[in-house]
């Protein structure tokens, strides 16, 4: 090559040749992204995913809920606050500006923003050499895709210590984009790397209070966000306690068990142990805040009152942060018995969040099963 991608001819006579060779080949194929459709010629970023749309002009077809606010909309302006406020803060992503909520910091902030491509090990790298430099980077990138950079994490960043904050949009299950995109392994995945924090928000309110959190920290920093709608608070009840480096915070207090729900299964599993107490079993609802450093004392709090122990997140059960929890109790030597509700250990085929959800048992009802489940084989 480079070859005419819409020739079809030239294109099958370059594929025969590269057939005929007995050594690796690449052909290099030029084509443009949207060709044959003038929309999406001219706005290829947005026609990237795009739903209903007007064929005629290309103009969106506006949902049900135009200005909803979204964990990645709340990230786009939360980073443009603190960087009017600290101009150490760059924002680094590979190839998904608009998907991870920067187009308004790129904007902003230009020379201040860098977009390296497909490439998200050079991504963290470069992550790496700008917090070593004495600036705050900030990476945003897909959670399924930051296992790309495992490497990079661990020898260019944690290794050093260094202050980069990685933002995973889409951790959890994210719908129609299938198996490919859920964002179900990151917690197994980061967890073993010394030194690294990892959070989870449940609500808008706890995202920004991380955010600026993260941007405060002299150490790597992972927070974990869903895809989809942000709830303002995950209950009207009262507004969150303070955030603290490793410290947890108790949502309802109960007796008869303990359930550590992360980031966003908080919302269900609040709604979960509403209908629990209606049919008389008290659940004591822990929002841990943080996978890393986890709050030993509120589990330990747990095992001294002789309660069974319930984990809930959107991550693979598979060394997830049931896992760890798990772990925790063996260290601790206790005796007690533990349940861990999360993805099973097989790849999630593509359906909406909430149909997913209901698949696994992690929408209220499934949560709601699986505690009366667990409850009823400990009698």
């Amino acid at each position: 090559g480079p070859v005419n991608g819409y020739d079809f001819d030239v294109l099958e006579r370059a594929l025969q040749r590269a057939k005929d060779r007995n050594g690796p080949v690449i052909v290099h194929v030029l084509t443009q992204k949207g060709k044959g459709y003038e929309p999406a010629e001219c706005h290829s970023n947005k026609f990237h995913g795009v739903g209903p749309f007007e064929i005629d002009t290309g103009n969106v077809i506006c949902s049900d809920e135009p200005n909803k606010k979204t964990f990645t909309s709340v990230f786009g302006d939360k980073i443009c606050e603190m960087a009017r406020k600290n101009k150490k803060i760059v924002a680094i992503t590979a190839a998904m500006e608009e998907g991870t909520g920067l187009t308004g910091f790129a904007k902003e902030f230009p020379n201040r923003f860098f977009d390296v491509g497909i490439a998200e090990q050079h991504a963290v790298t470069m992550a790496g050499g700008m917090a070593k430099a004495g600036l705050k980077p900030f990476v945003a990138i897909y959670s399924t895709f930051m296992q790309r950079a495992y490497d990079q994490v661990f020898h260019d960043v944690a290794l050093m210590n260094l202050p980069v904050v990685f933002c995973l949009d889409r951790a959890g299950l994210v719908g129609e984009d299938g198996s490919t995109h859920h964002g179900v392994f990151d917690v197994s995945v980061f967890r073993t790397i010394p030194g690294i924090e990892i959070l989870a928000p449940g609500d808008e309110s706890e995202f920004r209070d991380m955010l600026e959190y993260a941007s405060e920290s002299v150490s790597p920093v992972i927070i974990r966000y869903p895809r989809g709608k942000v709830f303002e608070k995950i209950t009207d009840q009262k507004d969150h306690s303070r955030l603290f480096k490793g410290k947890s915070e108790v949502l309802i207090d109960g007796k008869d068990v303990a359930v550590f729900a992360l980031g966003n299964t908080i919302i269900n599993s609040f709604e979960a142990a509403k209908i629990l107490l209606d049919e008389g079993i008290s659940v004591k609802l822990i929002n841990p805040r943080f996978v890393k450093p986890f709050d030993d004392n509120e589990l330990k709090k747990a095992i001294n009152d002789s309660m069974p122990v319930i984990t809930v997140e959107d991550n693979v059960l598979a060394g997830g942060f049931g896992s760890m929890v798990s772990e925790k109790i063996a260290d601790f030597g206790a005796n007690i018995p533990v349940c861990r509700i999360g993805i099973p250990d097989n790849f999630i085929e593509h359906a909406s969040v909430s149909e997913l959800n209901k698949l696994v048992g992690l929408d209220t009802n499934g949560i709601v099963s699986r505690i009366k489940l667990f409850l009823s084989s400990l009698r």
